[in-house]
């Protein structure tokens, strides 16, 4: 890179990386035409459930690299998002309300007995990077909201005309994340172009989204070929 790009040119190089976004892995692209088994739903879910109980860790991370108050009061929502503001309430509540929904019990998925080894290494790497990452890259590498309210869409219509043997409250956590994300979305690029301005910190930051994109591939991947095996 020469030197740094326009806000435009940026925000256009972020959003050209959706072509590797997981909702083209063939796992998903089966998922959504209705061609996996309820045993391949529930392997889905239970291992997600790895990664959805991340986020609220990595949104931690996030905050507290970051120096400033001002993205540090809108960032937090995030966590109360997944974690809820009392006991029993958020996404991460939602998600095992999901599990039911699909046939597994809660404590099946709470202890973890369902994580793929592949699952576990991608997601701690994601939370490692979190961690020991510039707050902005952190920041960036959760530019795949921008690509995700579609994608869950899709995957709600889908699964309520082809799958109907889902419980119909297990839609819940979908019903409430697909418009989070259409904001958090927002926020997230806003704030990757507001402070990645030198050639180096947007080189930075695209390969921070693109790194996950690797975890979130790495993550089906792993969940697929356990379905084959």
């Amino acid at each position: 890179m020469a030197g740094p790009l326009s806000r435009a040119e940026l925000s256009d190089a972020l959003l050209r990386l959706e072509k590797r976004y997981w909702a083209h892995h063939p796992f998903h692209l089966r998922l959504h035409e209705g061609g996996c088994s309820p045993a391949d739903l529930r392997r889905w879910v239970a291992n997600r459930w790895y990664y959805q109980k991340c986020l609220p860790q990595k949104n931690a991370a996030i905050i507290a690299a970051c120096p400033l108050p001002e993205v540090r009061r809108v960032w937090v929502d995030r966590i109360v998002f997944h974690d809820g503001a009392n006991p029993g309430e958020g996404g991460m509540e939602q998600w095992l309300s999901l599990a039911e929904a699909v046939g597994l019990s809660r404590a099946e998925v709470l202890d973890e007995r369902h994580v793929l080894p592949g699952v576990r290494f991608a997601v701690d790497g994601y939370l490692h990077f979190c961690r020991t990452k510039p707050w902005i890259e952190s920041v960036a590498a959760a530019c795949t909201e921008l690509f995700s309210p579609g994608h869950m869409t899709d995957r709600v219509n889908a699964w309520r005309e082809r799958y109907d043997w889902i419980r119909p409250e297990g839609f819940a956590y979908f019903d409430r994340r697909i418009p989070a994300a259409r904001e958090d979305s927002a926020l997230t690029l806003r704030l990757v172009l507001d402070h990645c301005v030198t050639a180096d910190q947007q080189e930075a930051a695209i390969r921070a989204l693109n790194f996950k994109c690797d975890v979130l591939w790495a993550v089906l991947d792993a969940v697929d070929y356990a379905g084959a095996s």
